[in-house]
Formats: structure tokens, C-alpha cells, sequence
């Protein structure tokens, strides 16, 4: 074990970012050693594109073609998938309220806090780590998606812009799943925990149904829910249907409203959950 003269020789800032990169490559292999789960995690989203696409999409009408045609099956199909990259990666929060609770019912967490290394490049590495997960599950459901007949309109360089989105997304919602993971008392609780509060924000979203079709004070909670953001921006940067159009300024600056979001919830939750980390840990 380094001594704490040598520990305080290293530069601050590179300590945390190597630990950090150490500890995300850890959390990454560690998933590819549960094939089982790795499988669920991809094989839902999948579920959700088959269902909406040829379940419920005849319902749901999106302005540009005739109810109940086969062109307003097709356009709901392009309008749908961004509406499920951005549930998927706004799930990417549980995976992290789930980590983080198992490591610390496992006693990982009193490992880590053993060895010479940044504390708070422990949260770092594992909330990179459930983001870049996403990018495996976001190829999957890209196959899919054109499978069902989604296609990029918008160019590859519009294309790669909405991807990055999606992975900062991932990151962001990453945070305030560890911040919930590291306040519950177990891995049962985590499970709830980590879904209860993402469902309604995905729901009450343009993910599924374009926003007009809301509640006039629905419509509000959506304009303004960060998801719906989201989805809007990539449905622009994919050249997709993007709906009836809105007079809110947050679905109108989609992806500048997104980025914002972004980076208020990480500088809220990243200290909050850095924070709770440090005192949880010391139990």
C-alpha cells in the first residue's frame, strides 16, 4: 500500500481520472461476465419497439398522414424509435441505482475505500461505466429500429450529434441513480427505487404520443421534462416526424434545453451523491 507521501504526490485531477477509468473498465467487464443480464437489458427495449411499433402504433396518430394507413404506421415507426433511445438511456439510471446498492450490501464499496485511490473516481468510473453500456444496447435497438423500417434522414454527421446526446443523457441520469442507489438501505429496495420515478418522466413525455395530444397541464409538465427534450432533439438530428408543432421554447431549443438539463442535474446530484458516498461508506 502507497504511503500517504507518495498518495500526496499525485496530481489530484489525474489520480481521479485514472482510478476512474480503472474502475468503469472493471464495471464493464465484470457485465459481460453475466450474460443473463447483459441479455434482459438488451432484449427489453427491443420488446418495447415491437410492441409500440405493431401494438399500439395503428392507434396513435402523427400528423402528416391518415389515420389507420399504412403511411401512418410507417411515420409512427419513424417517430417512435428516438422516443425509445431516450427511455432506453433514461433507464441506464436504474442499472446504477442497482450497482451501486449491491456494491455496497457486498461490502465492494469498504474494499475500494481501503486502497490508495480517489474516492470520488469509484462514482465516476461506475456512472461512466452504466453510460458507455448504452452504447451497446443503442446499436441493438439501431438494428431494430431499421429492421421495423426506421431510417437516419438527416446525414451521418446529425446522426453521430443525436448519439452523443443520448450518451450524455445516459450520464447525466447515471448521477441521481447513484445518489438514490447510495440512500436506500438494500438491493430489493434499489429495484423499486431505481424505476419509480423514470417510468412517469418517460410517460409523460413526447417519447410515445405526440405532446398536443396531452392535457393542457400536461402539456407543461412535458414541455419542460428534460426526456422530452431529448427525444425532440434526436428526432430533428435523425431527420424523423417530429409532431404537431408547440409554442414551448424548450422543445423548440431542443437540443440547447437538453445540454442545459444536463448540466444542472450533474452539478445537483454529482456532489449530492460524492457526498453520500463518503458517509454511507463509513457506516
Amino acid at each position: 500500500m502507497s504511503s500517504p507521501a507518495i498518495q500526496a504526490k499525485r496530481p489530484a485531477l489525474g489520480w481521479t481520472v485514472h482510478d476512474a477509468l480503472i474502475i468503469a473498465r472493471a464495471t464493464i467487464v465484470a457485465s459481460f461476465r453475466i450474460p443473463e443480464a447483459l441479455f434482459f437489458q438488451l432484449i427489453q427495449p427491443v420488446i418495447f419497439v415491437l410492441l409500440f411499433a405493431y401494438v399500439f402504433g395503428g392507434a396513435i396518430p402523427i400528423p402528416g398522414a391518415e389515420p389507420g394507413s399504412a403511411a401512418d404506421a410507417s411515420l409512427y415507426r419513424q417517430y417512435l424509435m428516438p422516443g425509445i433511445f431516450g427511455q432506453t438511456v433514461a433507464f441506464a439510471a436504474a442499472a446504477s441505482t442497482v450497482g451501486l446498492a449491491e456494491a455496497m450490501q457486498r461490502g465492494i464499496i469498504d474494499r475500494y475505500r481501503a486502497l490508495p485511490m480517489s474516492q470520488p473516481a469509484v462514482l465516476l468510473g461506475n456512472t461512466l461505466a452504466n453510460a458507455l453500456r448504452q452504447i451497446l444496447v443503442l446499436t441493438v435497438l439501431s438494428i431494430t429500429g431499421f429492421i421495423v423500417g426506421w431510417r437516419i434522414n438527416d446525414g451521418i454527421l446529425n446522426a453521430i450529434y443525436a448519439y452523443l446526446l443520448l450518451l450524455l443523457f445516459a450520464y447525466t441520469v447515471t448521477w441521481v441513480g447513484a445518489f438514490v442507489g447510495l440512500s436506500v438501505p438494500n438491493t430489493e429496495t434499489a429495484n423499486t427505487a431505481g424505476l419509480i420515478w423514470i417510468f412517469p418522466l418517460t410517460f409523460l413525455s413526447n417519447a410515445f404520443v405526440p405532446i398536443t395530444s396531452l392535457p393542457g397541464w400536461l402539456q407543461w409538465f412535458a414541455a419542460f421534462n428534460p426526456i422530452s427534450s431529448l427525444v425532440q432533439a434526436t428526432r430533428e438530428l435523425f431527420g424523423n416526424p417530429t409532431g404537431a408543432p408547440t409554442d414551448f421554447w424548450t422543445l423548440n431549443n431542443a437540443a440547447l434545453y437538453t445540454v442545459i438539463s444536463c448540466v444542472v442535474v450533474i452539478a445537483i446530484f454529482a456532489p449530492l451523491a460524492v457526498r453520500k458516498y463518503r458517509t454511507a461508506a463509513s457506516k
